[in-house]
């Protein structure tokens, strides 16, 4: 059984999306999401730098735009299941059938831009976890003040608070911890700092008319499967003032039976985390056009 996943913000990187243009229709693809949404994707993917493809409201569309590039290269698939880590949520509402190109990258237009307000009311940042119990780190963060953000699994917990919070945390880690490092994040996501946003991209999703998923959605909030477009979309808005619980998702992969594991570009941080939580799942990420090969390979040898 075949999962298809979406990463999150923070896998992007410089001139990431430059090799996936030169796939056929790819440029005038992009061109006509970029007109829609008022950014000029080719651009931020191809030519702008790390801090400038940092920025919310740049960051979270690049992502969904190289995910469902990405997606569609792969062909006619039919996945077990789809999933998304934060905004690669959206990305997975695609893959399910929720929503359309076009609504999900002005939705995700608008829930950047909404997530860069919020986040410039105070200095905020997130940073990973690697190693320690999650329950005592879970515990420690809360008594510096900060926020679980994401549960990620595999011994990776992301704590999210203001740039003070994180320093302190830096300087006293919980037990067992073996580093905590800063993410490429321009925020607290998934916390309490993102509430002003909420009511922001409620506002935009009120606009939208969901389908219900006609794939297996698996949802951050809790880890369960979700039948209902109405409520994928729901979550979708909660969600960014709500933790990540990406452990439940493995948990509901597992549940599921799945045996294969393929991450839309750009891919990396989510096949490790699986390769970790997931013992004995093929894995594969799509990073350039130069995988889509071994990715059909093995779609196709899931019998999807």
């Amino acid at each position: 059984m075949l999962v298809l996943v979406a990463p999150g913000q923070g896998a992007q990187t410089p001139g990431f999306l430059t090799p996936w243009l030169e796939l056929p229709g790819a440029a005038d693809r992009v061109a006509a999401w970029s007109d829609a949404i008022g950014l000029d994707l080719a651009h931020y993917g191809t030519q702008a730098d790390a801090d400038e493809i940092r920025d919310t409201a740049v960051a979270q569309p690049l992502l969904v735009a190289a995910g469902l590039l990405s997606a569609a290269a792969l062909g006619d698939i039919t996945p077990g299941a789809v999933a998304g880590h934060s905004v690669g949520e959206i990305t997975a509402a695609v893959l399910a059938g929720v929503l359309d190109d076009s609504a999900a990258l002005t939705l995700v237009r608008k829930r950047g831009l909404a997530m860069a307000d919020a986040a410039a009311i105070t200095e905020t940042g997130m940073s990973a976890l690697l190693g320690g119990d999650p329950e005592v780190s879970v515990a420690h963060l809360e008594k510096l003040g900060l926020t679980p953000a994401n549960v990620n699994g595999a011994g990776q917990i992301v704590a999210a608070g203001t740039l003070e919070q994180l320093a302190a945390l830096n300087e006293d880690k919980p037990e067992g911890v073996r580093k905590v490092i800063p993410l490429k994040v321009a925020g607290a996501f998934h916390t309490h700092h993102m509430a002003p946003a909420v009511d922001a991209l409620a506002k935009a999703a009120a606009e939208l008319t969901p389908a219900d998923p006609r794939l297996t959605y698996v949802s951050n909030k809790d880890g369960r499967a979700v039948a209902g477009g109405a409520e994928v979309l729901q979550r979708l808005v909660g969600q960014v003032a709500n933790p990540v619980r990406w452990d439940l998702c493995m948990e509901t992969f597992k549940e599921l039976g799945v045996t294969a594991l393929v991450e839309v570009c750009p891919g990396g941080t989510l096949t490790g985390l699986a390769k970790r939580a997931l013992p004995g799942v093929k894995t594969l990420a799509l990073k350039t056009p130069e995988d889509l090969d071994a990715a059909r390979e093995l779609i196709a040898e899931q019998g999807a």
